[in-house]
């Protein structure tokens, strides 16, 4: 059984979130650290646009200035997706791909997200991975509803996959950051959304608390993957890598309007 290392929960920006997320990976990259899973939130809540999505089409921006809602470009693909700073959990997962034991593209997702499957049974719901087709990347399901979406990014042998794990849901709260091109009015966008979304809250009929999510996501990764998960923290390396991404993409608007550095 490997040692991987543990980043508990942290709540932060998006730009640091993402600035922190490609730090680790880097770092991966360079031997600098094990492969680590990290768990965080977002506050302000956010909206993250995939890697090569148009901003403008994705979100709605004028409502997320009005709000005061972070918008951030990730370097993984997939699709836009509201982060509600107390609705989800978000992992990360930074791994090489010779210790994963896979370098396909579902088979790493396959790999990964039977650790939100076995997460979601420890609470008390049955998940199931789906493959996703060519417009959506693999995510979790339950009875159809999507309950976590992931985004991947590979570089020179090294896997970042992160992703949502919905504790709770506000639809209304959702599309009015972001943008559906087909929708006439909100009313058109919840109708869909309620037959494609659910949460953990929605699925037991009860609140579980951030700590026994955490608590469920940590046995799930260590059950799934095999490996045992030891609690660590940012290596100063990592946090000089984060600052400087931070400051220099993450929080730019070259960056998260143009997807240009």
């Amino acid at each position: 059984m490997s040692i991987w290392r543990l980043l508990k929960l942290e709540v932060r920006d998006a730009f640091t979130n993402m600035a922190i997320d490609e730090a680790i990976m880097k770092a991966r990259i360079e031997e600098e650290m094990p492969n680590t899973i990290r768990f965080y939130r977002w506050k302000p809540s956010a909206v993250s646009i995939g890697r090569f999505q148009d901003l403008f089409q994705e979100t709605q921006v004028e409502n997320c200035k009005k709000h005061g809602v972070d918008v951030v470009r990730r370097i993984s693909g997939g699709g836009a997706v509201y982060h509600d700073c107390d609705g989800e959990i978000t992992y990360s997962v930074v791994v090489s791909e010779k210790d994963l034991g896979s370098d396909d593209v579902v088979g790493g997702y396959h790999l990964i997200c039977s650790g939100l499957v076995e997460a979601a049974k420890t609470l008390g719901v049955r998940a199931d991975f789906n493959l996703g087709d060519p417009k959506h990347c693999p995510n979790l399901t339950i009875s159809g509803r999507k309950l976590s979406g992931s985004a991947q990014c590979r570089k020179r042998g090294v896997l970042l996959q992160h992703g949502s794990f919905l504790l709770d849901l506000d639809l209304e709260k959702m599309f009015t950051f972001l943008r559906v091109q087909w929708a006439q009015n909100l009313t058109d966008v919840l109708n869909i959304a309620e037959k494609k979304l659910t949460s953990i809250k929605q699925e037991l009929g009860s609140t579980v608390s951030t700590e026994e999510a955490c608590q469920a996501l940590v046995t799930g990764f260590q059950r799934a993957l095999n490996i045992q998960l030891i609690e660590g923290e940012l290596t100063s390396y990592e946090q000089d890598l984060a600052e400087k991404l931070r400051r220099e993409k993450f929080a730019t608007d070259n960056w998260n309007f143009k997807g240009k550095v």
